[in-house]
C-alpha cells in the first residue's frame, strides 16, 4: 500500500502546477477517484487537496525570497489562477501575505515532499555545520563572550556537544515539553512549576533536576549581553521558544536576543534579531488561555500555534489518525505518527499518552 500512495505522491510532485484533476490521477494510478482520494488521506493524514497547497505555497515561499519575480508571476508559476487566491492560500498558512514576506522573510516550517520511505539516518551537513560555527564565532566576537546560547532539549544540547559547536559561550538546555499539560501566568514561579511536575507525572524535585537546575546555572544566575535561542520549526519547539521569551519579557531582559532557526533534520539555520515586547502576552494568551493572538507573528511562530491550538481540540489530526488505525500495534502507530507528522515534533511518549487517550474515550 505504501509503495501505491508513493506513487501518487510522485504524480502529484510531477502535476503540482498544472490544473490538478483527480481523475487524471485515477486513471494514472489505476483506481478509481474515490479509492485514491480516501487512501491518500487515510495513509498519510491528509486530504489531497491540502497537500497540494501545502507544498504549492512552501515553494512559492523560495521564489518569494530567492527572486525578483513578480508576485503574480510567482502565483501562476505556482498554480493559482489570480494573485488573490495566492495571497489568501499564503496568508493561510503563513500567517502573513506574500509582499510581507518578501519584504522580511522570516523563518517558516519547510513542508518538503512527502515519502512512505521510513528511513532515517540523517547525517549534518559540513556546510551547516560551518555555517553555525560562523554565526556562534560572530555573535561571541560581537558580545565578548557574555552570551548565553539556549537549545531547545537535551538532545540538541549533546548533538552540538558532539559536533563541537559549543565555543566559548554559556549553553543551557531547556528540557521542557510546553505543548503539552497545564501551565500558569509567572512562569518558574514555585506554582510552574509544580504544575508542570503535576502535568509531567514527575515529582516537583525530579523536574527542577530536568529542566530547572540547568538553567539555575546560566540564565537564573548571570547576567548576559546577548541571549541565542536555538529552536526547531515544529509547533513542539516553537511552544517552548514563546515561553523563553515570555521568561526573559517577564524577568525584564535588556540585552541582544537572536533567534537561531534551526532545522534539526539537516541543521540548516536562519538568524533572525528579536525584540520583546508582546511575547508575555502571547504566552498567555496561547498557553494560559488557549486563543489565537490578534497579533503579527513569524510565520514558524504562527504556524506552530495554529498546530498548537489544533492539537488541544478533541477531534484533532492525531487522534483521527489513530482512531482509524487502531488494528495496528502501539508501536507501528506511534512509528507512523513519527513519520507522517514531523511539524508537531512530538515524540514517543506524548503520541503514547494520546493512544491512551483516545482508546479511554473510545
Amino acid at each position: 500500500m505504501n509503495n501505491m500512495i508513493q506513487d501518487m505522491i510522485d504524480w502529484i510532485e510531477e502535476h503540482l502546477f498544472e490544473g490538478f484533476s483527480l481523475m487524471k490521477l485515477s486513471k494514472a494510478m489505476g483506481y478509481s477517484s474515490y479509492y485514491c482520494s480516501f487512501k491518500f488521506h487515510q495513509i498519510t493524514g491528509i486530504s489531497i487537496k491540502r497537500y497540494m497547497t501545502l507544498r504549492k505555497t512552501y515553494l512559492s515561499s523560495i521564489s518569494l525570497s530567492e527572486t525578483d519575480e513578480r508576485i503574480i508571476e510567482i502565483a501562476i508559476k505556482h498554480g493559482y489562477s489570480s494573485q488573490e487566491a495566492f495571497s489568501r492560500a499564503f496568508k493561510e498558512i503563513f500567517g502573513v501575505s506574500p509582499n510581507a514576506f518578501r519584504l522580511c522573510p522570516e523563518p517558516l516550517q519547510t513542508y518538503v515532499k512527502l515519502t512512505m520511505n521510513e528511513a532515517r539516518g540523517y547525517f549534518m551537513d559540513i556546510s551547516k555545520k560551518l555555517r553555525i560555527e560562523d554565526l556562534q564565532k560572530h555573535v561571541d566576537n560581537h558580545f565578548d563572550h557574555e552570551v548565553l546560547n539556549i537549545l531547545n532539549g537535551q538532545h540538541m544540547y549533546e548533538e552540538f556537544s558532539s559536533q563541537h559547536l559549543m565555543g566559548k559561550s554559556d549553553y543551557a538546555p531547556f528540557n521542557e515539553a510546553m505543548c503539552v499539560h497545564d501551565t500558569v501566568k509567572t512562569i518558574f514561579s514555585d506554582s510552574f512549576k509544580q504544575v508542570r511536575a503535576t502535568g509531567h507525572e514527575v515529582s516537583l524535585a525530579e523536574y527542577e533536576a530536568i529542566t530547572v537546575a540547568p538553567l539555575e546555572k546560566t540564565l537564573f544566575s548571570k547576567e548576559y549581553q546577548c541571549i541565542v535561542l536555538w529552536f526547531g520549526e515544529d509547533m513542539f519547539c516553537q511552544m517552548n521558544l514563546i515561553t523563553v521569551l515570555a521568561y526573559l519579557e517577564q524577568t525584564s531582559f535588556k540585552g541582544t536576543i537572536y533567534y537561531h532557526a534551526v532545522r534539526e533534520q539537516t541543521y540548516d539555520v536562519h538568524e533572525t534579531e528579536i525584540t520583546l515586547g508582546s511575547y508575555y502576552d502571547l504566552y498567555k494568551a496561547v498557553l494560559v488561555d488557549h486563543h489565537m493572538p490578534d497579533v503579527e507573528l513569524m510565520p514558524v511562530m504562527y504556524q506552530g500555534i495554529k498546530l498548537y491550538l489544533e492539537l488541544l481540540k478533541t477531534d484533532n489530526e492525531i487522534t483521527k489518525y489513530i482512531q482509524t488505525h487502531q488494528h495496528l500495534s502501539h508501536h507501528e502507530i506511534v512509528r507512523n505518527l513519527l513519520h507522517l507528522f514531523p511539524q508537531y515534533g512530538l515524540g514517543d511518549s506524548q503520541y503514547l499518552a494520546f493512544i491512551k487517550a483516545t482508546q479511554i474515550k473510545d
